[in-house]
């Protein structure tokens, strides 16, 4: 078997780096990459020895499994694929319906990586948790670069400074990493979360948890905040103001599957704010926790610095690159049983992640 990696054009991490290929050339009998896959992770081509450099319709045409981050594939080139060719990126199904059933209308074998259950056989596997934590923890190092204050306690021959106060809003695999980065920097945290059952983790990582009574929690929503009623969003909104406005940083990473992230941080607050407070939205793709943010984009409101970025991994993109290169090869090892993929499995990752089957 083939399998062929793709290089992206929108982002530095590569679905591949030098240290895993001897251990994919244990499953496969050959690995091809994309010129250049990963130059934006500091690897060179020559890093990649026992691969082969092959173009990329020369991978998608001939390749048993090709791999990519995103998918960018026309509908011309998965019609040149090997008849049983085998496609595993992130499809991202949940954002739009059609997109699973444009590949089975195209008869393509397609794993979506982001569909991956978030359980613990499948830690290894999840890139979307491995991404998370990255962004959980660039999105303290990102507003501290930008806030005009200290972020620990200073005492000095010229007087004391306070620590910074930052508050962090979910409490998931971003949301904790957050707040370990920023308790290590010396800042006070606090956490709001839903999810009643982190408040242990959180208190243990040295944050007070903010709780908000009468929280709807979905254990099935994979790790997901789910839609909450409009009194408990009232109660919410005014206790986010209140401790909003002490926040020298506040940290956004709620986002619900498959629908517009929860808006949190309303332009009202984002007033009351202290000048020169920095807030940080993960979720600014799906549409933002702050009202006010800007997808890819860094804006200034009434001395309020708010970034929206939901790919800052990409800033750290050799570990990134290391992460989810691993996460990739942890699930090749899943689905290939006996020299081939399984497409018939009735394992819960497999039967998950594959969103199309070929007819």
């Amino acid at each position: 078997m083939i399998i062929g990696f793709l290089k992206e054009g929108n982002t530095n991490i590569s679905p591949v780096v030098p240290g895993n290929i001897k251990k994919l050339k244990a499953i496969f009998d050959e690995v091809w990459i994309e010129p250049y896959i990963a130059n934006g992770a500091f690897y060179k081509d020559q890093d990649f020895q026992d691969t082969a450099l092959s173009d990329r319709a020369t991978i998608i045409s001939q390749a048993d499994v090709v791999v990519q981050i995103s998918p960018d594939i026309t509908d011309a080139e998965y019609a040149q694929a090997k008849n049983d060719a085998v496609f595993v990126c992130q499809y991202a199904p949940f954002r739009d319906d059609k997109i699973a059933q444009g590949l089975k209308d195209q008869g393509v074998n397609a794993f979506s990586l982001d569909m991956i259950p978030r359980t613990s056989l499948a830690q290894s596997m999840d890139v979307l948790s491995s991404m998370a934590s990255i962004a959980g923890y660039q999105a303290v190092l990102s507003a501290l670069a930008l806030l005009p204050r200290y972020a620990p306690m200073m005492i000095t021959a010229a007087g004391s400074i306070k620590p910074s106060k930052v508050l962090i809003l979910g409490a998931g695999v971003a949301g904790l990493q957050a707040i370990a980065t920023a308790r290590r920097n010396g800042a006070v945290v606090e956490v709001f979360d839903t999810r009643a059952a982190v408040k242990e983790e959180v208190q243990s990582l040295g944050a007070k948890f903010v709780e908000v009574e009468g929280a709807t929690d979905d254990k099935s929503a994979g790790g997901y905040a789910v839609e909450q009623s409009d009194e408990y969003k009232r109660r919410q909104a005014e206790l986010i103001q209140e401790k909003a406005k002490g926040a020298d940083i506040v940290i956004t990473t709620a986002q619900l599957r498959g629908r517009p992230a929860p808006t949190l941080v309303s332009e009202d607050t984002v007033n009351n704010m202290k000048p020169g407070a920095v807030i940080v939205d993960l979720a600014a793709s799906t549409g933002g926790n702050c009202a006010l943010s800007q997808n890819e984009k860094t804006i200034n409101h009434n001395g309020v610095t708010i970034i929206g970025d939901s790919n800052l991994p990409n800033m750290m993109p050799q570990d990134a690159s290391t992460l989810y290169s691993n996460n990739i090869l942890n699930f090749l090892k899943h689905i290939v049983r006996d020299g081939k993929i399984d497409l018939n499995s009735e394992d819960e990752i497999l039967s998950k992640s594959l969103i199309s089957k070929k007819a």
